[in-house]
């Protein structure tokens, strides 16, 4: 049974109204209550990149890990939105760095994905993530940016910043397709080189 509080809680999260974020918490509210999705009041400031309430829901004990209906949690859509801010703000809780989401990705691959440059930097240099993990479609964070980037500047960055933390580039995908193999396909001259120079 969520209170009253907890209900101005996850309103003010959401909205990244800090005041109201610290008047609920000092009223008694559940750091982990959940909206209808499943969703805690730590995860809809993640989402909104609203820092300075997230960072108050951090200080009052809330849990960087906990997963909504979706399995995302705060620390995983850190690689989605790519705010180096909130990964920074969220890092004191004690994140999971092996926690996936529903595709059994870590943070690395959707940020490596979308193109996020400053966030792929800050996450190889400020954590132990697994830069060769492997999800259930097969890819890594390093195929994810060839195979759905669009080879551009931003992209060849961060496969450049990949293999530079020591990713794999020889790990193929399930069906034994590597990232160098994926770029030479759509004519990613640049990625391929950068492939080619470290196998």
């Amino acid at each position: 049974m969520t209170t009253p509080a907890d209900r101005a809680l996850l309103t003010a999260a959401d909205t990244g109204d800090l005041d109201a974020v610290r008047a609920a918490l000092d009223a008694g509210a559940d750091t982990e209550v959940r909206d209808a999705r499943r969703r805690t009041p730590l995860l809809l400031a993640a989402l909104g990149d609203h820092v300075a309430a997230a960072g108050a829901l951090v200080d009052a004990g809330a849990d960087v890990n906990a997963a909504d209906e979706r399995d995302d949690s705060p620390w995983l859509v850190t690689g989605v939105t790519g705010s180096v801010a909130m990964m920074r703000v969220l890092l004191p809780g004690g994140p999971d760095l092996k926690q996936v989401n529903r595709f059994g990705g870590i943070s690395l691959i959707p940020a490596s994905e979308r193109g996020h440059v400053d966030y792929v930097r800050a996450l190889l240099r400020e954590t132990d993530t697994d830069v060769d993990h492997v999800n259930r479609l097969g890819w890594t964070a390093l195929l994810e940016a060839v195979i759905l980037g669009d080879g551009g500047r931003a992209h060849q960055e961060i496969v450049e910043l990949l293999l530079t933390a020591g990713a794999t580039p020889g790990i193929p995908d399930f069906e034994g397709v590597t990232a160098l193999a994926h770029a030479e396909r759509r004519g990613f001259t640049e990625m391929a080189g950068l492939l080619r120079a470290v196998r």
